[in-house]
């Protein structure tokens, strides 16, 4: 749902509740292949260290919410239980939720940190290349302690927008209208929730929500949807957001005639989400050209990665005592003075893909781990050559150097571009 990453840097209101603030940037879509094969065999991903690798703070704000989208496979189940109503006693019937009529790409999204009108969304609908435009809410409110991006929707209407395994899934959708959070499968396995039970989310208050299922909306940087009233007991503005469906090819096009509409403060930006292949690490031949990473710049981020060995695993953590995977690329690459994105599926477009065979220090490598979203980008690790990487890998486990995997997960690797890199931040920030 990974509903892990928006365009937009904070705007803290009195409330407690983030907003996601569109403030300008382009996402492209992620196109580039990886090829080649390792020299010898790659052994799979252990814990085994090797001798000290030859290669030779501030925690992030975290409140970008990338737009990077998902790969919807609609051959995946979603974890889910069953929904129950909130009213107690008796028992009732499952909140009723329309059943799924298609699916429909999001393919723009507005945003503004106050309510936006009927009048303002009728405009945005007539615009010609418009299919639908669906008012929801979009905040960043704080669930088990941590800053997530969160969407209040009507499920009925909203569900034809997500990921194809989220949007089949009835009793995700009944526990949503029934009052629960349905939250994104890396967020709620690395963040050790369970289906089921109750987690604190804080916005205008501290409420308690019940999980009801692990799913990928299909936005990327969103770990989390609740219904329309719960986001508005949060304290998220009503219909402060406007997910729009579209022609892909007119999307930049209509993000240009929406813009004049829209009131000051409101914004808008094109969302890519991937829904018939697999994503891949890198960008397009034509943004790859730039110079990379300077000798001194690569040494500084290589000895910072690796000065955090033993480290705890903590989701959402980015330094200087705990990380997630994409919080040590980020710190570590902090270290050598090169500013990249939060997360791993944005980490992914900051330079152009590298072969297999070809791979060099310093270079990132990307990984699909959510079953219910396979095309995703959801983890990364950073190369330190002689087939071997360092990661922060999950809950339980610590920053570890392992043998670089190259499996079925694995989704690609590029080398780092601090001009790319620059880019790609910018436009999030």
């Amino acid at each position: 749902m990974h509903l892990t990453t928006d365009v937009a840097r904070r705007l803290l209101v009195p409330i407690g509740v983030g907003l996601l603030i569109v403030t300008g940037g382009t996402v492209g879509l992620v196109m580039a292949t990886t090829g080649g094969t390792p020299a010898g065999p790659q052994p799979r991903i252990s814990s085994t260290r090797p001798s000290p690798a030859s290669t030779a703070p501030a925690t992030s704000a975290g409140a970008v919410v990338p737009l990077l989208g998902t790969s919807a496979d609609a051959n995946r189940a979603v974890p889910a239980v069953s929904a129950t109503p909130r009213a107690s006693g008796g028992t009732s019937a499952p909140p009723k939720v329309a059943p799924l009529h298609g699916l429909r790409q999001a393919d723009l999204l507005v945003v503004a940190p106050f309510s936006l009108s009927s009048q303002v969304r009728a405009a945005v609908s007539r615009l010609p290349g418009v299919t639908t435009a669906e008012p929801i809410e979009a905040a960043r409110v704080t669930i088990n302690g941590t800053p997530e991006a969160v969407l209040g929707v009507d499920p009925s209407t909203f569900r034809g927008y997500a990921a194809g395994p989220t949007a089949a899934s009835d009793p995700l959708w009944q526990g949503v209208a029934g009052g629960g959070v349905a939250v994104s499968y890396t967020m709620g396995t690395l963040d050790r929730l369970a289906l089921g039970r109750a987690v604190t989310v804080t916005g205008r208050q501290a409420e308690r929500l019940r999980v009801v299922a692990f799913g990928t909306v299909g936005i990327g940087g969103v770990d989390a949807v609740v219904s329309d009233p719960v986001a508005r007991s949060l304290g998220m503005p009503a219909s402060n957001a406007i997910v729009i469906s579209a022609s892909p090819a007119r999307a930049t096009a209509l993000a240009a005639q929406i813009k004049p509409i829209l009131p000051r403060g409101a914004g808008v930006e094109p969302l890519v989400t991937l829904a018939t292949a697999p994503s891949q690490a890198g960008v397009p031949p034509s943004e790859a050209a730039g110079g990379g990473l300077t000798t001194a710049q690569l040494t500084a981020a290589l000895r910072a990665a690796e000065s955090r060995q033993g480290l705890p695993y903590a989701w959402g953590a980015a330094g200087p005592a705990s990380f997630d995977c994409s919080g040590l690329v980020e710190w570590s690459f902090a270290q050598a003075g090169v500013a990249l994105p939060r997360t791993a599926a944005d980490q992914a477009r900051t330079g152009p893909a590298v072969p297999v065979g070809q791979l060099e220090p310093g270079d990132l490598l990307f990984y699909h781990t959510d079953p219910t979203a396979p095309g995703y980008i959801s983890h990364v690790a950073i190369y330190l050559g002689r087939g071997w990487m360092i990661q922060a890998p999950q809950p339980g486990l610590r920053v570890q150097v392992v043998p670089a995997n190259f499996g079925s997960q694995f989704a690609g690797a590029i080398r780092v571009s601090p001009r790319i890199a620059a880019a790609v931040t910018a436009g999030l920030a």
